[in-house]
């Protein structure tokens, strides 16, 4: 049973060379600039500060890893940040595609979009990317609190019928405010960790 408590960051690491080999089953998380990621990866292990939460968007500029006892979690720098340099650009494109064919043991990319919106260009291409290179993702739908009854509702039937997301494991709608969608994504997780033990 994975502890969700016990996670504890790992290291942070800014350049494709600078990442260690794959030595645990991975879980990633990404998405783009001011989606909530760090908020959602506090929710969901019950931490307050474990990753850093910014009013500034494009913040974690890092790979950041935090550890539990037998599986490494990955927090991927946000994309889509407009007021980054094209230095800044290329560098994360780099570590990026060195992350990714770095033949890591990713078990699962939980992808978020911010469900008050339909997914940017730079969603579209990560999504796809997943797909086409074949690696298992499930969907966080952040942000649900912030929209009434009325456009939940609207939007959970548009995004359930977005073609782009049939092949993912699942779609989740969460809250890293009320914690809605909290249970269900550790639920994924562990599915996910012990069918491939």
């Amino acid at each position: 049973m994975l502890k969700f408590n016990d996670v504890a960051f790992e290291a942070a690491y800014g350049t494709a060379g600078q990442l260690p080999p794959s030595d645990l089953p991975e879980i990633v998380f990404a998405g783009k600039s001011n989606v909530g990621k760090s908020s959602l990866i506090n929710k969901l292990f019950n931490r307050r500060n474990l990753a850093r939460v910014s009013a500034v968007p494009g913040k974690t500029t890092t790979v950041n890893f935090f550890r539990a006892a037998d599986v490494r979690f990955a927090d991927l720098p946000g994309y889509g940040y407009a007021k980054r340099s094209k230095a800044e650009i290329l560098r994360w494109s780099e570590l990026m595609e060195g992350y990714f064919a770095g033949q890591r043991d990713i078990r699962l990319v939980v992808q978020l979009l911010d469900m008050r919106h339909p997914p940017t260009k730079d969603d579209l291409v990560m999504l796809n990317f997943l797909t086409e290179s074949g690696y298992p993702f499930a969907v966080a739908l952040t942000k649900r609190d912030k929209l009434k009854p009325t456009e939940r509702k609207k939007q959970s039937e548009y995004f359930s019928a977005l073609p782009v997301l049939a092949p993912a494991r699942a779609v989740i709608e969460t809250s890293a405010e009320s914690g809605e969608g909290m249970d269900a994504l550790k639920a994924l997780l562990e599915d996910v960790l012990n069918a491939e033990q």
